[in-house]
């Protein structure tokens, strides 16, 4: 499961990495939460100059995937993830598998490693980014929900995947990495079906990533300054003081605070 994660990029960055036209500047955000925007990319409507391939687009959609055919988007489950072995299946997520595939740039996302109750042990929560820095690209889908009053909003969802080896000691999923080479297939939608991309929807290679402890302070949707990221020791960070949690708890799957932005 993928409940938080950052992006503090520059927009250059992204922007050459993706292989953008136009990109609005930024901020560096460290602690994204569901309900948030979040920036994604997606394959335009036309080709890109000098090129037979659909020009790349960056936009703001809300984080959390609410499908056309919801009336009610609070009468809905917040799906902020989807697994990836199942997505196509699912009358949540079918639709967006074959008509609206995207990337979500990322520098990396935190996880909680949650022991049994019976184990005595507290929970501790790790910044996982990949070992030579940079930009990583999750796998996504997008739905545009629309209300009564013809309103429309963006939302999405990352995609997830079962663990490897080095993050299933923290837990036993981890979000779909898509490499820069696989990008143009990860995005057509117009002549790679589910079936043809299906071999990008495995786990990223045992040493892309490395998982640092880090304090709790990231469960509070209200810090987001870049000492979520420093490094603590795990049993300090297990003896530091809780924060005072925003309803829902840190990367709970319906998690929404008065602090979050919020599309609806």
């Amino acid at each position: 499961m993928c409940g938080r994660f950052s992006l503090t990029a520059t927009p250059e960055e992204v922007r050459e990495l993706f292989g953008l036209l136009e990109l609005e500047d930024f901020p560096a955000r460290y602690n994204i939460a569901p309900t948030q925007p979040i920036l994604v990319v997606i394959d335009g409507e036309r080709a890109a100059p000098g090129s037979n391939l659909p020009e790349r687009r960056a936009l703001l959609v809300r984080w959390g995937l609410t499908p056309g055919w919801v009336k009610d988007p609070k009468d809905f489950p917040l799906l902020i993830n989807a697994r990836a072995e199942t997505a196509i299946g699912k009358a949540s997520f079918r639709a967006a598998m074959r008509h609206r595939r995207i990337l979500v740039p990322a520098s990396g996302f935190y996880e909680w490693h949650r022991p049994p109750k019976e184990s005595g042990e507290k929970s501790q929560a790790y910044w996982i980014r990949p070992k030579k820095g940079g930009i990583v690209a999750f796998a996504g889908l997008m739905e545009t929900w629309s209300s009564a009053d013809g309103s429309e909003v963006d939302t999405g969802a990352i995609l997830t995947v079962g663990a490897n080896a080095a993050i299933a000691r923290i837990h036993d999923r981890m979000p779909v990495v898509i490499a820069p080479e696989d990008f143009s297939r990860w995005l057509d939608c117009r002549t790679q079906e589910p079936r043809d991309i299906a071999d990008l929807l495995r786990p990223a290679d045992p040493d892309f990533f490395e998982a640092i402890p880090v304090s709790d302070r990231v469960n509070a949707v209200r810090n987001v300054g870049p000492e979520l990221q420093e490094p603590v020791g795990e049993a300090q960070a297990a003896a530091a003081p809780a924060p005072r949690k925003a309803a829902g708890g840190g990367g709970s799957r319906g998690e929404s605070g008065d602090d979050q932005m919020s599309l609806f």
